[in-house]
């Protein structure tokens, strides 16, 4: 009964050791415990690369093991086959991580070579069971290297360089700021390398390596949402894209506009051609800004815009758009002019007698103005942000004169008296026409 006493507590010794060296291994424990919760409830991040995260969250959770377990053999008494397994598995598994990491970066790449190579480097590292070719543990329980001690170093140098240059092959050409994250990431690990080489001998429950790998694994995940919250935004840009060029292709402007056009086959056969080929040049432009990510310049918003105009004064005789540009080098998100003139017509000037629509741009000390002003019957601006459908327009505008160019949108109206619509657009680089 005794014996089993004995026996007990020497296991329970040989596992918990000193209490600073187990408490040494809790915080990267405790990281990547509360790593694997977040990646579970994490709905965002694809499939695939959440079950790769999965998997290095495993695998480091077993090379922290490893490292502990080793740095406890080493020293206790000696057990020439449990240290020569537990540092083959740790050898063999330090690529395997390397390469898991390149699959987050390039999910639907094999990587077969790499795979090759962490295979190679496995199978000389399990020589240490029958020779002294890799490393050895000698009768006193010292690690010795052999010919061939370098291998998972070398093996996981020409990985870490590869990661580099396919960091670069996949994410330069974007010119992306996370293009940091895995950079930083690798250097993090060959700087844990490096320690490991230089500094190893000093006692420590966990290698240099495996800090650096447990951060890094965190630092991905970062670089993951990163990537998400940058794909989101496109599908919302995107879907607003659509939305206002829907909102900007009314079925009522569509059906006026054919009507118009009928009319005027009958005492103006030349007039209805003309108005007709507006009419396709302003759906086909309306259709364009679809494809269009950014910002565009401003010559072609404003040649929307006349287009719109044109067509709108053919319909209404009593009103008339006037232009006053005195700067137009600067760029705006597609679908911006030609909203606030039509809001300005539908909403405004169409009960005058002589409804005017004024757009005049200029330059300023810190960048850019446009002026849409019109002399129609004005509203509350408060209805702006409350409106479902009268002033969404401008909403639009807003959001995205603030969201593509951080500028602003500023509506002044009076009641009966009309309306000032300022948008001001910090200075950039010029754009070409």
């Amino acid at each position: 009964m005794s014996g089993n006493l004995d026996s007990a507590a020497g296991l329970k010794a040989f596992l918990v050791g000193n209490y600073a060296e187990t408490l040494g291994i809790l915080p990267a424990l405790t990281l990547l415990l509360f790593l694997a919760f977040i990646v579970h409830i994490d709905r965002y991040i694809r499939p695939d690369l959440k079950r790769t995260m999965r998997i290095i969250i495993l695998v480091l959770f077993s090379l922290v093991a490893q490292n502990f377990l080793e740095y406890r053999l080493a020293k206790g008494e000696v057990q020439w086959l449990a240290r020569t397994l537990t540092a083959i598995y740790g050898y063999a598994i330090r690529p395997v991580i390397l390469i898991l990491f390149l699959r987050v970066i390039a999910p639907q790449k094999r990587f077969g070579w790499a795979w090759t190579l962490a295979g190679v480097n496995a199978a000389v590292n399990a020589t240490a069971l029958f020779s002294h070719i890799c490393f050895w543990i000698s009768e006193d329980n010292h690690y010795h290297g052999g010919p061939l001690s370098y291998m998972c170093l070398y093996v996981s140098v020409i990985l870490l360089v590869y990661w580099f240059a396919l960091t670069i092959q996949v994410f330069s050409p974007h010119k992306r700021k996370e293009t940091w994250v895995p950079i930083l990431v690798l250097a993090l690990i060959a700087g844990g390398l490096v320690l490991d080489k230089n500094v190893g001998l000093l006692e420590q429950p966990i290698t240099y390596l495996t800090i650096s790998a447990v951060i890094g694994c965190v630092a991905y995940y970062i670089w993951l949402h990163l990537q998400f919250v940058r794909e989101h935004e496109q599908a919302l840009r995107a879907e607003q894209r659509i939305q206002i060029m829907m909102t900007q292709i009314q079925p009522h402007f569509l059906y006026n506009t054919i009507a118009t056009i009928r009319a005027l086959c009958r005492r103006d056969a030349e007039k209805a051609g003309e108005v007709a080929a507006k009419f396709g040049d302003y759906l086909r432009q309306n259709l364009d800004s679809l494809n269009i990510v950014g910002l565009i310049p401003f010559q072609k918003e404003l040649e929307h815009t006349k287009i719109y105009a044109e067509i709108e004064m053919v319909r209404f005789e009593n009103i008339r758009v006037e232009y006053d540009i005195q700067d137009d080098r600067f760029a705006l998100p597609p679908l911006t002019l030609q909203p606030l003139v039509e809001n300005a017509i539908r909403h405004g000037v169409r009960i005058r007698k002589e409804g005017i629509v004024h757009v005049s741009t200029q330059k300023t000390e810190t960048g850019h103005e446009m002026i849409v002003w019109d002399n129609g019957k004005g509203f509350d601006v408060s209805q702006i942000e409350a409106a479902e459908g009268t002033h969404i327009g401008i909403r639009n505008v807003r959001e995205r004169i603030e969201g593509m160019c951080g500028g602003t949108l500023k509506v002044e109206s009076v009641l009966g008296e009309g309306t000032t619509v300022t948008v001001t657009i910090p200075a950039k680089e010029k754009v070409r026409a």
